[in-house]
């Protein structure tokens, strides 16, 4: 009798728990339902089409090899389009109809800090993919979590520490957009460059779709700067390059990561290889792309689309860019225990360190700090062949209240 008692109380004890996680939204006894999305069509496509299917990979090797404390993960993918209404209907039916855990999706900042507001009023966890998503990052928020790829902040820091300490610049050109993207990376810049002591920005703002560079690169011509920096959209940056090169320039340019999203397109673009005989560009990998150090994850998107890697263009410049933040979200999930609830997976997010093996630096949160990676590496690039520069560059700002 004593004995029956003991196993029904056992019994009840489990049920209980088991009811109290079934009560979260996307959590059932044998699944954990997570909302993933990013742009999967329209002309920002690049910047998160392949990054969503290294998380998808990532995803299905967990399920593969037993899932998360016994439950499979189940995903609902939607497409944002690079696009902040877009993105935040998705938001929405995945939060509202399809009843996720959790949200795993932005490559965009400015559409996924459009869905901040929502994500804090109803409370629901958001890790980002590739998305800076500064905003919405700053002032931190208890339920976002991204910069897997690198905050904006960091870009901009990053790139006048490469500037001055390996490119031995003291006047600094410096582009960046009239935006809030823009915005982000020059106070990390300015804060950067004040930091080192004897830097001198000279910058020049430029609307994202403008369509004539002329002025602004005769400015910086003027102001004769030892490099320049373009923390500009892709499509500004090769105009830049365009017209530096038609102007004479033969002074190093670096270009920031968010510029480089198909290398390849850039040089068609600019239209002239002799354009890019002192380019460096930014990145925020562990190291070169496809290099040994990486080789795993290239095979991985093989094994696991072959179709797809069979085509031209892929794997997308940004494909490995998805597995940090599936990463973060598994160690999340694994940290919160067989009954996760969201309040223990925010709670496993906040002081979560790791080496995923595909980043600059280390995946790393904290109370005060929701970007998870803020180094970057610089490579230098003719056009065709890109050779590594040793080392890992990161920036000294950090967000002040």
């Amino acid at each position: 009798m004593k004995h029956f008692r003991r196993h029904a109380a056992a019994v009840l004890c489990a049920l209980a728990f088991g009811a109290q996680a079934q009560n979260e939204p996307g959590i059932t006894g044998k699944t954990i339902r997570i909302g993933l999305f990013a742009p999967l069509s329209g002309s920002g496509m690049a910047y998160g089409f392949d990054v969503l299917n290294a998380a998808r990979m990532w995803y299905d090797k967990v399920n593969r090899e037993g899932g998360v404390n016994g439950r499979r993960i189940e995903l609902v993918i939607e497409d944002d389009r690079c696009n902040a209404n877009d993105l935040v209907a998705a938001v929405k039916k995945l939060a509202e109809q399809d009843k996720v855990f959790l949200l795993n999706g932005g490559s965009c900042s400015a559409a996924v800090v459009a869905a901040r507001e929502y994500v804090e009023r109803e409370k629901v966890p958001l890790v980002m993919l590739n998305a800076s998503g500064d905003g919405a990052l700053y002032p931190p928020s208890p339920y976002i979590y991204g910069a897997f790829s690198i905050s904006q902040h960091a870009v901009g820091g990053s790139m006048v520490q490469f500037a001055a300490e390996r490119l031995k610049a003291k006047k600094i050109g410096y582009i960046n957009h009239d935006d809030a993207y823009g915005g982000w990376n020059l106070e990390a810049a300015r804060a950067q460059a004040a930091h080192l002591g004897g830097v001198d920005l000279q910058v020049q703002s430029v609307n994202p779709n403008i369509t004539d560079v002329t002025a602004p690169m005769l400015k910086i011509r003027a102001a004769n700067p030892d490099v320049l920096l373009l923390t500009t959209y892709a499509r500004p940056a090769a105009l830049i390059i365009k017209k530096a090169h038609e102007l004479g320039w033969s002074k190093p340019i670096v270009l920031a990561v968010n510029g480089t999203a198909d290398l390849k397109q850039l040089v068609e673009n600019v239209g002239a290889k002799d354009a890019f005989k002192n380019v460096y560009i930014q990145d925020v990998l562990a190291d070169l792309p496809g290099s040994p150090k990486l080789r795993w994850v290239y095979d991985m998107y093989r094994e696991a689309y072959p179709d797809l890697a069979a085509k031209p263009g892929h794997p997308q410049t940004y494909m490995p860019y998805g597995i940090p933040p599936a990463m973060a979200v598994v160690n999340a999930l694994r940290a919160a225990g067989p009954e996760p609830t969201r309040a223990k997976v925010l709670q496993a997010l906040e002081s979560m360190k790791f080496d995923s093996g595909v980043m600059a630096g280390p995946i790393e949160f904290g109370p005060r700090d929701r970007a998870a990676q803020e180094a970057a590496i610089y490579i230098k690039f003719d056009g065709t062949n890109m050779t590594l520069v040793p080392g890992a560059f990161k920036s000294v700002w950090q967000y002040k209240q």
